[in-house]
């Protein structure tokens, strides 16, 4: 298993958390089996930018993003150069660190 250490956000996870994943799932579905219900409008199928994550440790460890992925990237709220959407993020061997931005982009939440 993988450790995902999720750092403190408001009101997602307020405290922070320390997750595990198999190799071969991808972050979002990850959080979510793990109660951290991170939006993701497109149903997980790379179409928005909602499940948006940075990678702060383990950027490395995972597949180089897709030129899909890249493109919706460029859209997301407070892009950095380890930036992820978790849904296409999967998880390898290596622990990660993440960071779950405070806004999205997104007006139709999955959870309204």
């Amino acid at each position: 298993m993988t450790r995902i250490v999720v750092l403190p956000q408001e009101p997602l996870c307020p405290a922070g958390a320390v997750i595990e994943a198999e190799p071969g799932e991808s972050v979002c579905r990850a959080l979510l089996r793990n109660d951290i219900e991170i939006e993701h409008a497109c149903e997980m199928s790379c179409a928005c930018t909602t499940c948006h994550v940075i990678v702060r440790e383990g950027y490395g460890s995972l597949e180089e993003a897709d030129e899909l992925e890249d493109d919706y990237l460029d859209m997301a709220w407070g892009l950095e150069p380890d930036s992820r959407l978790s849904c296409q993020a999967i998880v390898a061997d290596q622990d990660l660190v993440i960071e779950i931005p405070k806004y999205t982009i997104n007006m139709v939440s999955e959870a309204h």
